[in-house]
């Protein structure tokens, strides 16, 4: 299974690293306007479904921002090395993934966060669940 393949399947969270995997053609400063541009929109998605007061949406933000920025450089270490197991791209694209379903917990209303596993959260929760579920039974 390609990277290219994996990143889209969870696009409703993922899109900025979607759009990165897609735009290698591009140069460091496009690439991180792309990347700055999907995180807005998202933003922008999520203030508009979960109706984000605005101490929230700096939260949504800050998280992710920095989720997007950790799992990007956890990526490039791989990419640097050479690393072409997928199985391991996806490890890291679940643990971030994770975090942020766990922060926007904590931020969320609870009326909001039943919108937002709505949007497709949920699924993809169950999704990292699964795969940490088979992981561990083939240890």
């Amino acid at each position: 299974m390609q990277i290219r393949h994996i990143i889209p399947a969870l696009f409703f969270l993922l899109a900025p690293v979607g759009l990165l995997a897609q735009e290698q053609e591009l140069t460091p400063e496009q690439q991180e306007k792309k990347f700055r541009e999907s995180i807005d929109a998202q933003i922008e998605r999520y203030e508009e479904i979960l109706d984000l007061e605005v101490w929230q949406t700096f939260y949504v933000d800050s998280i992710l921002n920095h989720n997007y920025n950790a799992m990007r450089d956890e990526f490039k270490v791989l990419s640097d090395n050479k690393v072409a197991n997928a199985e391991l791209f996806v490890r890291i694209q679940d643990k971030w993934e994770e975090e942020s379903y766990q922060a926007f917990r904590k931020i969320l209303s609870d009326e909001q966060w039943v919108k937002y596993c709505k949007t497709g959260a949920s699924r993809a929760k169950k999704a990292r669940d699964k795969r940490e579920e088979k992981r561990n039974k083939t240890k």
